[in-house]
């Protein structure tokens, strides 16, 4: 079975999202994953026989537990695998990072320009000084025009996805 075969199964999925927290005994994966599929516990058992038998999970026992881990080897393999398709998203997941930094900075300036109640100046919490959790980590260091936030036409935003921005609004000129 491929890794990508071992995790088009959304119980393994989920099995990996609990384990990815950190260890946990058969009986607690179990209880979660009953719950949220209506499985029974047999069939947790072969989605996790499944997983350490196609190197996604370790076992361990601690007395009459069994203890669970995520085992790098499958995940690894499920990358490796995806690699060689990382240019079709990182260059744009790269773009979508600068312009969310830009839009911080914007704000940060923003803030900072517009005096507070108390005399000083206003701060802003957000430095804008790290991208955002997985973005902006290309190893690519080039991004085509087209997939540029920019090049759509529209002022580029930060707006999270789904979410439509408010347009800033400017006074009429006469």
């Amino acid at each position: 079975m491929h890794a990508l075969d071992v995790l088009g199964d959304p119980v393994r999925r989920r099995i990996l999202e609990l384990l990815a927290e950190g260890e946990l005994g058969a009986g607690e994966i179990g209880e979660c994953v009953q719950q949220e599929f209506g499985i029974s516990q047999p069939a947790v058992s072969q989605h996790l026989r499944v997983l350490r038998e196609h190197g996604f999970a370790t076992v361990r026992a601690e007395g009459r537990r069994r203890l669970y881990a995520v085992d790098a080897h499958g995940p690894q393999e499920a990358r490796d695998w995806l690699t060689p398709f990382e240019r079709f998203w990182l260059p744009a997941l790269d773009a979508l990072g600068t312009e969310l930094a830009r839009g911080r900075r914007q704000r940060r300036l923003a803030a900072d320009a517009t005096p507070s109640a108390d005399g000083g100046r206003a701060s802003s919490a957000d430095d804008g000084s790290a991208p955002e959790a997985g973005v902006g980590t290309s190893r690519t260091s080039t991004v085509p025009a087209s997939t540029t936030p920019a090049s759509s036409g529209s002022a580029p935003t930060d707006a999270a996805p789904g979410i439509r921005p408010v347009a800033a609004h400017s006074p009429k000129e006469s």
